[in-house]
């Protein structure tokens, strides 16, 4: 087995353990046209809770572009509940008008609360995996990767032949510096449904060590070429965003589970 066979698996594995219960497939609902993939984000600020302790802030994110619509689904699978989800699908109305642009990253957010709620009125409790602050890549992660190319993984959601079926896959591909020097661009084909997912990379370390690091969010673009909106903007996107006020009826503690 070669070294960059051997990478691609550690890599992949490292990726599976950590996010696969982070992303979710959603669709333009009643036949349309527009697929992508989200993924859950905590955003970590330090030093704003009462004691100057962490506070923990969750979104859902993707490529803006894909969110245009007013009535979506939200394809599950029993991964995400501890216990039995009385549906395949959640279906969201006013899509579009839940979703905060983030600058001119291409990306939105949704403030998670929305989600929580609509899964306590059907009885269950999200379980999910999240892209934390120590796995979202820093601008000093993303200077650490050359020019290009840059081995790099998409874990987004195929659409299947029946459109409902929206299997998750780890796309292996790459990313190469954007024009500015400054970006990063997917070079290789990825299935329909993918767009808006996370994309990883390992960044290397001393001896046979990386780390795994998301560089951020896949953009629709042109042909093979798919722009990368890196998690430095997002960041600092999700910072600018007023604090999230939970609904009256929401209960004060964090009540969703992340998988141990």
């Amino acid at each position: 087995m070669s070294e960059q066979t051997a990478d691609h698996g550690s890599l992949i594995d490292a990726l599976l353990s950590s996010s696969r219960r982070a992303t979710l497939p959603f669709q333009q609902a009643h036949r349309g046209d527009v697929f992508g993939t989200a993924f859950w984000f905590n955003d970590l600020v330090v030093g704003e809770s009462a004691d100057g302790g962490e506070v923990y802030r969750q979104f859902l994110v993707t490529a803006g572009a894909l969110t245009r619509y007013d009535l979506a689904e939200i394809r599950l699978r029993p991964e995400l509940s501890d216990s039995a989800m009385s549906a395949n699908g959640l279906m969201m109305t006013r899509f579009q008008e839940g979703w905060i642009p983030l600058g001119d990253s291409g990306v939105s957010a949704l403030p998670a609360g929305v989600l929580h709620a609509l899964a306590r009125r059907k009885g269950w409790a999200w379980a999910t995996d999240e892209i934390t602050d120590g796995v979202a890549a820093k601008a000093e992660d993303l200077a650490l990767l050359g020019d290009g190319p840059v081995p790099a993984y998409v874990l987004g959601h195929d659409v299947g032949p029946d459109r409902t079926q929206r299997e998750q896959a780890v796309v292996v591909g790459e990313v190469v510096r954007g024009g500015d020097g400054r970006g990063f661009v997917w070079t290789v084909p990825v299935p329909r449904g993918c767009v808006g997912a996370p994309v990883f990379a390992g960044l290397r370390l001393e001896g046979l060590r990386f780390r795994l690091v998301c560089l951020g969010v896949l953009l629709p673009g042109e042909g093979d070429r798919h722009p990368v909106a890196g998690f430095d903007r997002i960041r600092a996107g999700v910072r600018a965003l007023p604090e999230e006020r939970p609904a009256p009826e929401a209960p004060r503690s964090r009540w969703w589970r992340k998988r141990v």
